[in-house]
């Protein structure tokens, strides 16, 4: 384990009272729904960011708004820290707690409330994954946009707390431009509801201040998000390029173009190859990278925006353009990229960043990785978001190797600054947890992180939400 990320201290005087306040939280929920034996809060150590964890007091698994509202209450009464977890994919530590706070698990509110397709809407708890909603309406010709490569574990808490991304975001925006309300616990246990079917609220955005705010300002408990209609057709397609740089160069010209599809995927060569071994999905082996672009629509609008994609991509040496020719062909491309994660965790141990750089210097970027990687002597896959320029380069290491993961998380960190200095910021989908907390200094003034800082203490003045997190741990209060 690593401990280049430093954490706050825990409180000694509530560890010392750790059996009065386990016993107070048996008062205010069921037996069932309160962890507190030292063996079954392993699981709640870490989260998606491995490399670092730390045992809770307890964790509260709350069925309804009134029990998070109680345990806030209680925790807000007796200054305890309080650390919201939704399915534990978080990749930037979001969810890792400490040895002094209660973590409130949602995994339990898993409700679909209601299905609105009249105003195009659905109301769901906090604990649904984001593929169920899908689900719930897919027979009906309706989606729900953001599509996290996690989302068949990923809930729409945690979405919401990260502001969540995924492929087809291109065309559709993360999550907070598919969120319409939510309602949100406040740290002293007042339920607030913000927004609601409309397509806007009147007054101070409160919901989009919400959306991102990595559970420092409150526990969302039930959220409104939109509903889309299918498109009339939709084909992925595969383009193959000689170099990182030839493909990235594609991708700005698109845009550039003023052409939208509804996803562009990037991989290079060793994450095609992992994906590729894992899925079986067809990809081109002779290549050093691969763009995933997928265009929906009728027959005419697909065919007008491919033929106009695909002579962009020939300026750039495309070498390999092949068009999905089924439904089941199109699913394992899509499973190939989203497995990709997964699939390079048989491999290896990685870290995996999340910085956003504007499209004109993707190629740049790209080169830069490669030499920031090459320099620490490590190996890295790329694999990303290349239309809205959401990097994802994994670093391969051995967590095992003290030395190696010090290494790892030098060279991310190089990385996320070498995006802040092109022009972008520190993440696009992943959020900062504690993984990118201490380089806020580098994208951020001072004055910028003390009136961030003072918003957030407007929502909880003791810092007792996800206090490790998001913000350096000097000069708060």
């Amino acid at each position: 384990m690593s401990d280049a990320i430093a954490f706050l201290p825990p409180d000694q005087a509530i560890l010392g009272r750790r059996a009065q306040i386990i016993a107070d939280l048996e008062d205010l929920l069921p037996p069932e729904r309160l962890v507190h034996a030292p063996h079954r809060l392993v699981p709640f150590e870490t989260d998606g960011f491995i490399a670092y964890r730390r045992r809770p007091l307890a964790v509260a698994l709350p069925e309804t708004t009134a029990q998070v509202s109680a345990v806030l209450k209680y925790c807000h009464r007796y200054g305890i820290p309080v650390v919201p977890r939704g399915a534990g994919t978080s990749l930037s530590g979001g969810a890792i707690p400490q040895e002094d706070a209660v973590v409130i698990g949602l995994s339990a509110m898993t409700g679909i409330l209601d299905i609105d397709y009249a105003n195009r809407a659905a109301t769901v708890q906090a604990g649904v994954t984001n593929l169920s909603i899908s689900d719930a309406v897919s027979a009906d010709g309706f989606f729900y946009a953001p599509d996290p490569s996690s989302q068949l574990a990923c809930t729409i808490g945690g979405n919401i707390g990260m502001n969540s991304g995924g492929a087809h975001c291109l065309k559709y925006g993360v999550t907070t431009n598919n969120l319409l309300g939510v309602k949100l616990v406040l740290i002293d246990g007042t339920v607030v509801e913000l927004g609601g079917k409309h397509l806007d609220a009147e007054g101070l955005d409160l919901l989009g201040l919400v959306c991102g705010s990595e559970g420092q300002l409150g526990i969302v408990t039930e959220a409104t998000v939109r509903l889309i209609a299918k498109p009339e057709g939709a084909r992925p397609v595969l383009f193959g390029f000689d170099s990182s740089e030839d493909a990235g160069a594609c991708v700005a010209d698109v845009i550039g173009a003023g052409i939208i599809p509804v996803a562009i995927e990037f991989m290079d060569k060793p994450a095609i190859e992992i994906c590729e071994a894992f899925a079986h999905a067809g990809y081109p082996l002779d290549v050093e990278a691969l763009l995933i672009v997928e265009v929906e629509g009728s027959e005419a609008e697909m065919e007008a925006m491919l033929s106009s994609i695909v002579e962009i991509a020939g300026r750039h040496g495309v070498k390999t353009v092949r068009e999905c020719q089924s439904a089941s062909e199109a699913a394992l491309i899509w499973k190939g990229r989203k497995s990709a994660f997964g699939a390079t965790g048989r491999i290896a141990d990685y870290i995996c960043m999340d910085g956003t750089v504007p499209l004109s210097q993707l190629s740049y970027v790209l080169q830069r990785t490669a030499e920031i990687v090459a320099g620490y002597g490590l190996r890295c896959a790329n694999v990303f978001h290349a239309g809205d320029g959401n990097m994802h380069p994994l670093i391969l290491y051995n967590i095992n190797d003290p030395e190696d993961a010090a290494k790892a998380e030098a060279c991310g960190m190089d990385i996320l600054r070498l995006c802040v200095d092109a022009g972008g910021c520190l993440t696009g989908e992943h959020g900062v947890g504690i993984e990118k907390r201490d380089l806020m200094r580098h994208q951020y003034s001072k004055a910028d992180l003390a009136q961030q800082m003072a918003v957030r203490a407007a929502f909880d003045p003791g810092w007792l939400l996800n206090p490790n997190k998001v913000f350096p741990l000097e000069g708060r209060g």
